[in-house]
């Protein structure tokens, strides 16, 4: 898990070719071009969803992980908490390969507070359960980059 402000993403150039691609198109474009949906940034490789939803009360969230993809969470509008904990603490409950998701249960280890201008990367051995409200519910703009790392 890296977790970190906007402008100091590109500190984490050379890790993966593909986290080095999502860095860059997040330094020239930035997340207000963003259209609903599916944005393609490099084919499988990286890609980046964007979306809106109601933030909820901790225990109607749940936790997912991923096999191949790590997600960079960014937020335009809103805030939230992200509950954060290693895969392997939890129970998985079921996986979808082809999806690229798990669902796990179990407790958070770490809360991260995400605000516009918050960068949250979680990778495969971080399972993040996210929608969590910080405060009231409010509707939270968000945009997740998908990045293929293994």
């Amino acid at each position: 898990m890296i977790y970190t402000d906007m402008k100091h993403l590109a500190r984490y150039r050379g890790m993966n070719k593909n986290l080095d691609a999502a860095i860059e198109y997040l330094a020239v474009n930035g997340l207000h071009k963003l259209k609903m949906g599916s944005n393609e940034v490099d084919g499988g490789n990286v890609f980046i969803n964007r979306f809106d939803y109601t933030t909820v009360p901790e225990e109607d969230a749940a936790f997912e992980a991923h096999l191949a993809y790590a997600d960079i969470h960014l937020l335009r509008s809103g805030r939230e908490l992200i509950g954060v904990t290693p895969v392997g603490l939890l129970e998985i409950t079921g996986t979808d390969r082809e999806a690229d998701n798990m669902e796990c249960c179990g407790p958070v280890e770490t809360y991260v507070p995400m605000e516009p201008g918050k960068v949250l990367i979680v990778f495969p051995e971080d399972a993040h359960m996210v929608k969590i409200r910080s405060g009231k519910c409010v509707t939270v703009e968000k945009a997740v980059v998908k990045v293929r790392v293994q």
